[in-house]
């Protein structure tokens, strides 16, 4: 019952961060809330690269929509060698929730004890 608070919290986070910082504070967010809210590491890296995911694929999506496709379309070109706006969210959302999901394990480490 802990994941859909934290899922929350790392998507508003992520949103604020990415509005007045870097792309990479989505890791910084990630972490905090991995240590203020403790989870075991596998559910808190899920936790966070899929919250991450979710935020930076919509993201993606509505830019798309607000340019007409065109930037996805060039940039898929330029990168993926494939005329494919879709294919070019899916990979950025990818980097994003692979970064907040490994800043999400790191604070789950830090916090987690294990019982032998």
């Amino acid at each position: 019952m802990k994941s859909f608070p934290r899922f929350i919290l790392i998507v508003i986070l992520s949103y604020l961060g990415g509005l007045f910082l870097a792309w990479w504070t989505v890791a910084i967010a990630a972490f905090v809330v991995a240590v203020i809210i403790p989870l075991p590491p596998l559910r808190s890296f899920m936790n966070g690269f899929i919250a991450v995911f979710l935020l930076w694929l919509a993201l993606a999506f509505l830019a798309d929509v607000r340019n007409d496709h065109i930037l996805a379309n060039r940039m898929s070109e330029l990168i993926l060698k494939v005329k494919s706006p879709i294919l070019i969210g899916v990979v950025s959302a990818f980097i994003g929730g692979l970064t907040a999901g490994l800043g999400s394990l790191s604070g789950s480490y830090l916090r987690y004890k294990r019982t032998l």
